[in-house]
C-alpha cells in the first residue's frame, strides 16, 4: 500500500498538472474569499468566508484530481499490470485514494497565506479556524473517495468527472432547504431527517463552528468507507471479469 501511495503521489508531480492545480485552487480559494466573500468589507477576523466556499469549490476540483485514478489506468490498459501484482486490491484501492487526499490535503495546507492574514489583521478565535480546516480535509477526502469509486466504473475520465460531480452535488444540497420542502409535502419526518443527514453542508457547518462531533467524525469516515468498498468491488469485480 506504502508502494502504491508513493508511486501515485509522486505521478501527480511528474506532470504539470499538480501544480496547474494547485495555482487554480489557490486563485480560486484567494478569489472566493477576498473578493467574492468580501473579506474585508465584513470588518471580523474570522476565516467564515474562506470556509463558506469550500463545498462549492470541492464540488468540481475533487472529482476532477479523482477521475483519473482508475479511468486513465483502464483506458491506457496499466489496470492490467496493476491487478497482476502480488498485493490485495484494497490496498491498491487505499493506497491510490490516500494519495489523491493527501495532495488535496497539501493544496489546502498552502492557504495557510491567508490564515497569516486573519491573524495579522485581527484575533480570531484560531480553535474554529483548526476545526474547519479538519472538517474540510474531511470533506475533501468524501469527495475523492466518491470519485474514485466512480472512476473504476469507467475508462472515460470526462465521463467519471460528470458522474462524480453528479453524485457530489446531491450529497452537498441534500440537506438545503429547497431540497428538503420537496419531500416535507409528503414524506414522513424520519425519512426527511434521514435525507437531512447525508449532507455534506450540514456535518461541515457543525465542524467549521468549533465543534468536532463524533457523529459528523463518524459521518465523514464511514462514507469513505463505504465508496472504498465499492472501489474494491468493482475492482475485482473488473478482475474476475
Amino acid at each position: 500500500m506504502i508502494a502504491v501511495f508513493r508511486r501515485e503521489f509522486a505521478s501527480y508531480f511528474a506532470t504539470p498538472i499538480a501544480f496547474v492545480f494547485l495555482i487554480i485552487f489557490l486563485f480560486a480559494m484567494g478569489v472566493f474569499t477576498f473578493y467574492v466573500g468580501h473579506f474585508f468589507d465584513t470588518g471580523t477576523a474570522d476565516l467564515m468566508q474562506f470556509f463558506a466556499f469550500h463545498p462549492w469549490l470541492y464540488l468540481f476540483l475533487m472529482p476532477a484530481l479523482a477521475m483519473r485514478l482508475w479511468a486513465e489506468e483502464k483506458r491506457s490498459g496499466s489496470i492490467e499490470l496493476i491487478l497482476t501484482l502480488p498485493i490485495p486490491v484494497w490496498e491498491t484501492v487505499l493506497g491510490k485514494f490516500l494519495a489523491a487526499w493527501a495532495f488535496a490535503v497539501l493544496a489546502l495546507a498552502l492557504t495557510f497565506p491567508i490564515w497569516i492574514t486573519v491573524n495579522y489583521l485581527g484575533s480570531p478565535d484560531n480553535g474554529v479556524i483548526a476545526a474547519s480546516y479538519v472538517g474540510s480535509a474531511l470533506m475533501a477526502g468524501a469527495y475523492l473517495a466518491i470519485g474514485a469509486c466512480i472512476s473504476a466504473a469507467t475508462s472515460n475520465q470526462v465521463i467519471a468527472f460528470v458522474i462524480a460531480v453528479v453524485v457530489c452535488f446531491l450529497f452537498t444540497v441534500a440537506g438545503a432547504p429547497l431540497v428538503l420542502e420537496i419531500f416535507q409535502g409528503w414524506a414522513p419526518l424520519p425519512l426527511v431527517e434521514t435525507i437531512s443527514s447525508f449532507s455534506f453542508l450540514a456535518h461541515f457547518t457543525a465542524i467549521a463552528a468549533g465543534v468536532i462531533d463524533l457523529r459528523d467524525l463518524v459521518y465523514f469516515f464511514s462514507l469513505i468507507s463505504l465508496f472504498l468498498f465499492a472501489n474494491v468491488l468493482i475492482i475485482d469485480l473488473g478482475k474476475s471479469g
